[in-house]
């Protein structure tokens, strides 16, 4: 299991970024420096109500004094971006996580290109700056329905940026938007490709690049996708490994919630295979992967799974906990 400690931070400052977008700076109350990230990672936030959330940090990861997330107030999700608007105030006090990466650069690159698709910019920011102060070549689209609703345009639209990178407005009509196919239509030797924004903008990325070399791209997801529905699960085992303890899987429900049910505590934030908190080694047994936090050779090896959403292929798994 991931597990991560907490730190209490300052809200320094909350500032309107972008219609419905608000940024958050955090630093230490008492001015020391913060864990050290990379770019792409996110940390999760405790709520006053209780709620856990996961969100990427914007900012150089060169500062250590700081960290900046971006939080997009979602019409309708299930309240902890409406809680982040309402209830975090500049002067008060929060407990996050240390940072997590789910989401690195890829070290061999010779090329990263960026696209961002709305509050998916927050990742791809950190990492346009970290690639602009290591002077690496990059170029980064960035994919919103209007400019009112484009986050950080006054710092990509300046000096150095601005020559790197395109904006794309569609209007709420993808037809207008971006063309992917072309964009993407020729591989490069030893390009990567950063993908972050809502799922089905990042499943057409994928899909575009159906051609490429196995691993040249790269997603992060602030959602799942739709649940399978428990008529087409079936009943499975789960063994913990230190007790000996078995329990059976129900079609219903999670593992997690099983585990939980019967005083196993396992650390979880997004409970959709998303932040990937609540990853247990799997010592037996082939998981049924249904996150997307993990790339497709870490689910082929088998050798993670995350509790709170995936299932299993055999009758049996077998967790180190």
């Amino acid at each position: 299991m991931v597990e991560r400690r907490r730190l209490q931070v300052l809200v320094r400052q909350v500032r309107d970024e972008a219609e419905r977008i608000r940024s958050y700076e955090l630093v230490d109350p008492t001015g020391a420096a913060l864990p050290a990230f990379t770019a792409g990672a996110h940390l999760d936030v405790w709520l006053p109500s209780g709620l856990a959330r996961s969100y990427s940090l914007a900012n150089d990861p060169a500062e250590t004094d700081r960290y900046v997330i971006a939080v997009q107030r979602e019409l309708a999700g299930r309240g902890g971006s409406a809680e982040m608007h309402s209830a975090i105030r500049e002067g008060g006090l929060i407990e996050i996580s240390a940072p997590l990466n789910n989401f690195p650069l890829a070290p061999a690159a010779d090329h990263h290109r960026l696209i961002a698709g709305g509050i998916g910019i927050t990742p791809i920011l950190s990492m346009v700056r970290e690639l602009q102060r290591r002077g690496e070549s990059w170029t980064l689209h960035y994919c919103s329905r209007q400019l009112e609703q484009t986050a950080f345009r006054d710092v990509l639209s300046a000096e150095p940026f601005a020559g790197r990178v395109q904006f794309h407005h569609d209007g709420g009509d993808p037809a207008k938007g971006i063309d992917l196919k072309t964009l993407l239509q020729t591989p490069r030797a030893g390009e990567h490709v950063y993908c972050c924004g809502p799922t089905g903008f990042m499943e057409a990325v994928k899909r575009s690049m159906a051609h490429w070399p196995a691993g040249s791209l790269h997603l992060e997801y602030f959602t799942a996708a739709a649940p399978v529905p428990a008529s087409a699960n079936d009943t499975f085992e789960v063994e913990i490994a230190s007790t000996g303890q078995t329990f059976q899987i129900p079609p219903d429900k999670s593992i997690l919630q099983v585990l939980e049910d019967n005083g196993i505590e396992i650390e979880s934030v997004c409970c959709e295979g998303v932040c990937g908190t609540c990853a247990v080694q799997v010592i037996e047994g082939i998981p049924d992967h249904r996150d997307v936090v993990f790339d497709d050779e870490m689910h082929a090896s088998n050798k993670w799974i995350t509790v709170c959403c995936s299932r299993s292929h055999s009758k049996r798994l077998k967790l180190a906990l």
